[in-house]
C-alpha cells in the first residue's frame, strides 16, 4: 500500500479529495489534513484518513511525518501557509516528493518540489474550446504535444480518404471518435467529415499534421511552403527558351498569388539575365549565384531559407538525372514547364493505377486545379487491376461533391499515353516518387505510366510528394 499525504485548504483542495475518493483504486491510502474538516460523500475509511489541524505547526505535522509517504500534495489558498508547509515537510523529510498547486509565482529550485501553476492549467484547457486550436493531451506521456486529438472538417484534405494510404512517417492515427464511438483505425477504414482523430507522434511532425488535417482549397503551395521558387541552370537549359520559361512561371506566380524567387546558377548569358532582372519587383526577387559551390546543398538550403512550397523547372533540368534527384529530395511540389502555352491549358489529366498513390495527392490535386481552373480528367486504363483503381475513382467522386468540382472519368483499353498524346494540351500531375528518380533507361520496357512520365516530356507536368 502506497501512503499519500494530502494537505489541503479551500476549495480547490477539497474538490481534489472529492475526485480522489471517486477515482477507485485500492493501492493506496490518503492521509487528509485540513484546518476544518469537511464532509465527503462515499469516503472509505479504510483508504482516506482525515486529521484537522494547522499544518504550519511543526509539531503537529512531524507526528504524521513518521510514517513513509511517497508523496506529498499540497493545495491551500495561502501563499504563507503553503511556503510554511513545505519548509516543514523538508525539515523532517529530505528528499520527499512535494507536488504544490501553484496559485501564485511561486519559484522552487528543490527538484522534488513539483509547481502545478494553476492559471497555466486554466488556460490550458480554455485552449482546448477555441476553434482551430489542436487539443494536446497534458497528463498522458511526457506532455508536450507527443498525443493530439483532431477534428476534421467538412472541407479537409483528409475527409475520405483511406487510412492505408495515408504517409505516416514519425506519427499515426491510433483511434477514431465517430458520432461519440470508438472506431479502430484499419487500413481501409475511410476518415469521413467530422471524425475525431486520436495523433500520436513527434510533437513537430503533429504540428504539420494538424495544419494539414485542417487545410481547405486555395492554400497551395501550403502546407508544403509558401514560396514560388524558380531554378535556372544556364548550363542546362536551353537559353533561346529561358525568356518563355520565366513568362509562364510569373504567370503561375500570379495565379497562385504567392511570391515568387527566381534563382540563376552558372549565368551565361547578359541578355537573357539583363530581360529576367525586369521582372524584378517586390513579389519577385531574383538571386544570381556566380560562385561555383555544391549546387545540391545550395538548393536545399535556398527551399528552407525562402520556405518554398513549388519549384519550376524546364523539361531539360527535370531530365537531368541529378537535378531530378535532388529535386526529389527538397520533398516539395516539382512543377516541370514544357514549350507549350501554359495560359492555354484547360484540363489536369491523372493516369490512374493500382498502387492509389492518386489518393494520397489528391488534396493537392483539387486544389492546384481549382487555383488555376482546370478541369479535371481522370484516365482509367481499363486493362489494369480494378478493384484498387475503383477505391480511388471513389475517393475522388467523394471529394468532388465535397469541393463542388466536377470530375470526368474516361475508360479507355489503349494505353493512356498514346491517349494523351492525342490531346492538344494539358497538365499531367504525378505522385513524386522514388521510382521517379531513376534513370530513364530502367523503365524502357516497364508498364508502369508513372516510370514512363517521359513520354508525355511535351506537356507541363506537376510532381506532387506523397509524404506529409
Amino acid at each position: 500500500m502506497k501512503k499519500i499525504l494530502v494537505i489541503s485548504d479551500g476549495d480547490a483542495g477539497r474538490h481534489f479529495i472529492q475526485r480522489a475518493i471517486e477515482t477507485y483504486t485500492s493501492e493506496n491510502i490518503y492521509y487528509i489534513v485540513e484546518l476544518k474538516s469537511g464532509e465527503y460523500e462515499d469516503a472509505n475509511p479504510a483508504r482516506f484518513k482525515f486529521y484537522e489541524f494547522d499544518p504550519t505547526s511543526l509539531y503537529k505535522l512531524a507526528n504524521l511525518l513518521k510514517m513513509e509517504f511517497v508523496q506529498v500534495i499540497v493545495a491551500m489558498d495561502s501563499q504563507v501557509d503553503t511556503e510554511n508547509s513545505i519548509k516543514n515537510i523538508r525539515t523532517i523529510k529530505k528528499q520527499l516528493r512535494i507536488i504544490v498547486l501553484n496559485n501564485w509565482k511561486m519559484e522552487n529550485e528543490d527538484a522534488n518540489v513539483v509547481l502545478i501553476n494553476s492559471n497555466e492549467l486554466l488556460a490550458s484547457r480554455l485552449l482546448d474550446y477555441l476553434p482551430n486550436v489542436p487539443v494536446i493531451a497534458q497528463n498522458v506521456g511526457i506532455g508536450e504535444g507527443e498525443i493530439m486529438e483532431v477534428l476534421v472538417p467538412f472541407g479537409s484534405s483528409f475527409v475520405y480518404r483511406h487510412i492505408g494510404v495515408i504517409e505516416q512517417k514519425n506519427w499515426r492515427i491510433v483511434a477514431i471518435y465517430r458520432n461519440r464511438k470508438l472506431v479502430m483505425p484499419s487500413r481501409r477504414r475511410m476518415i469521413q467529415p467530422n471524425d475525431l482523430l486520436v495523433l500520436v507522434g513527434e510533437p513537430s511532425v503533429l504540428k504539420s499534421v494538424y495544419r494539414a488535417i485542417k487545410r481547405e482549397l486555395g492554400q497551395f503551395p501550403e502546407p508544403f511552403g509558401t514560396n514560388l521558387y524558380l531554378y535556372i541552370d544556364m548550363n542546362v537549359v536551353n537559353h533561346s527558351t529561358i525568356e518563355e520559361l520565366v513568362r509562364r512561371a510569373v504567370y503561375s506566380h500570379k495565379k497562385f498569388k504567392h511570391n515568387l524567387i527566381i534563382k540563376i546558377v552558372n549565368p551565361g548569358n547578359i541578355e537573357v539575365i539583363q530581360y529576367i532582372k525586369s521582372y524584378l519587383s517586390t513579389n519577385v526577387k531574383i538571386h544570381i549565384e556566380y560562385e561555383s559551390k555544391n549546387l545540391a546543398d545550395e538548393f536545399h538550403h535556398d527551399i528552407k531559407y525562402y520556405h518554398v512550397g513549388l519549384v519550376i523547372v524546364s523539361k531539360e533540368m527535370f531530365a537531368n538525372h541529378s537535378i531530378r534527384s535532388t529535386l526529389y529530395e527538397s520533398h516539395v511540389p516539382v512543377l516541370k514547364i514544357s514549350d507549350r502555352s501554359f495560359a492555354s491549358v484547360k484540363d489536369v489529366a491523372l493516369v490512374l493505377s493500382d498502387n492509389k498513390d492518386l489518393e494520397k495527392v489528391s488534396a493537392t490535386i483539387f486544389d492546384i486545379s481549382e487555383q488555376m481552373g482546370f478541369n479535371m480528367e481522370l484516365y482509367n486504363y481499363e486493362n489494369e487491376h480494378q478493384s484498387e483503381i475503383e477505391e480511388v475513382i471513389e475517393h475522388y467522386n467523394n471529394l468532388s461533391t465535397i469541393f463542388s468540382k466536377s470530375i470526368k472519368v474516361n475508360k479507355i483499353t489503349e494505353n493512356p499515353l498514346v491517349t494523351l498524346k492525342k490531346k492538344e494540351n494539358f497538365i499531367q500531375i504525378l505522385p513524386f516518387t522514388n521510382k521517379l528518380t531513376k534513370r530513364r533507361i530502367y523503365s524502357l520496357f516497364s508498364t508502369d505510366s508513372e516510370k514512363l512520365y517521359y513520354k508525355l516530356d511535351d506537356y507541363h507536368q506537376i510532381f506532387i510528394p506523397v509524404q506529409l
